[in-house]
């Protein structure tokens, strides 16, 4: 019974190929628009988990002022100073580094060629907490750091904006009024948090920079890179008190610095993209709802249209149950094809758009399988009701039927 309800239903979407592929649309455009719109959050919080994670494992940036990003209101807020960092490493356990950076924009002259950058003045520190590794060169001697020697170390994007192809060590460049011989390559590591060129960078001493370039012995701003194991949390708090501290704040002002957790950044951005995408899906299964419809609506059509049929097959003997079966697997048939139709254009699309995107394609089984079985369920739902009109039908009425 089972194989010929399932040819007779092969045999009406065959007789109407176009009409069944104008049904199926719906599906096809719903299960597609789902799988893609998951697919690529996913893939979007992945990208954005690794490029926060690019900055340093258990990372935390100690900056002046009260909030980050652009605009934040470090005008006013005092600078740290090199002390401050000595307090934290030295007063706080679990600590794998603690660095000093000063940061300034500045524009580097190598022969013909100039790049503007940014220039910040730090210690070898900067490579243990940054997860930094060296593509060539050296990291900076004891003795350059204390007497403040005009060396560097650059990255891929300047070497390639200021020295093309060729081996940038031993090299001079300018800045400002001094010149600056390149030292060590950085490897490269990409785009990074919020867009950045991460790759677009140079390394100086901090006394280099302090003397040379600011003209004061400010920190702009402090790396702690924690030891595995340790609580972040906690060691943020400690932070916090020791810094109030030696900028002796009164109990009632309010903090002119702040303290962020690379992994917290990581995680509250990963959950807004996947409430986003949560959201999306959606409004994309949206679709699927009324592809349901479509496949209802035409399948009424069909059972009008092959009435006849109908009052013939019960007039033989066919039972009820097997004429709805007829129609409903008809319904399931259409759906799941759409489904399947659906998931390859979706897998297609995420290919393309992830490359476009310069984002990671992660290949979900478990959203592709939850799409097919949705649309099957969309097929069993929206077609129960017509395969129910078409299994009561009176066979002398429907002989009649013209």
């Amino acid at each position: 019974m089972w194989l010929n309800t399932l040819l007779l239903a092969l045999r009406a979407i065959r007789r109407n190929l176009m009409r069944s592929f104008l049904t199926i649309l719906g599906i096809v455009i719903g299960v597609a628009a789902v799988v893609t719109m998951v697919t690529l959050g996913q893939g979007a919080t992945r990208m954005v988990s690794d490029q926060i994670s690019s900055l340093g494992s258990n990372l935390l940036m100690v900056r002046p002022g009260q909030r980050l990003g652009p605009g934040r209101d470090s005008a006013g807020a005092p600078n740290f100073k090199q002390a401050d960092a000595e307090a934290i490493r030295s007063q706080i356990g679990g600590l794998r580094e603690v660095v000093p950076v000063v940061g300034r924009g500045m524009t580097l002259v190598a022969g013909n060629n100039n790049w503007s950058t940014t220039v910040n003045g730090t210690t070898n520190g900067y490579l243990v907490a940054g997860s930094w590794k060296l593509a060539a060169g050296r990291e900076f001697l004891d003795d350059e750091e204390r007497s403040g020697k005009a060396v560097c170390i650059i990255g891929a994007t300047v070497k390639k904006e200021l020295f093309g192809n060729r081996n940038p060590l031993g090299d001079e460049v300018r800045i400002k009024t001094f010149v600056c011989q390149v030292i060590g390559l950085l490897a490269a590591k990409g785009q990074g948090a919020m867009g950045m060129d991460q790759d677009d960078t140079v390394l100086m001493p901090l006394s280099t920079v302090q003397r040379r370039l600011s003209g004061n012995q400010d920190v702009s701003s402090m790396l702690v890179s924690l030891k595995d194991g340790a609580d972040a949390t906690k060691t943020m708090q400690q932070i916090r008190l020791i810094l109030r501290e030696r900028r002796k704040l009164a109990e009632n002002e309010a903090d002119n610095f702040n303290i962020m957790d690379t992994k917290q950044i990581a995680e509250t951005l990963s959950g807004t993209i996947g409430t986003m995408t949560a959201l999306l899906g959606a409004v994309a299964a949206v679709s699927l709802l009324v592809g349901g419809i479509g496949i209802m609506n035409v399948m009424l059509v069909s059972v009008t249209e092959r009435t006849r049929e109908i009052g013939i097959r019960l007039a033989i003997g066919a039972l009820e149950q097997e004429v709805l079966l007829q129609f409903l697997i008809e319904a399931v048939m259409l759906s799941c094809l759409g489904g399947l139709i659906g998931i390859v254009l979706a897998f297609l699309a995420c290919i393309a758009l992830s490359s476009l995107m310069h984002m990671p394609f992660l290949f979900n089984s478990s959203i592709n399988l939850l799409a097919f079985g949705f649309s099957a369920a969309i097929g069993i739902v929206f077609g129960y009701m017509p395969a129910r009109r078409a299994a009561r039908l009176d066979p002398i009425v429907a002989l009649r039927h013209e």
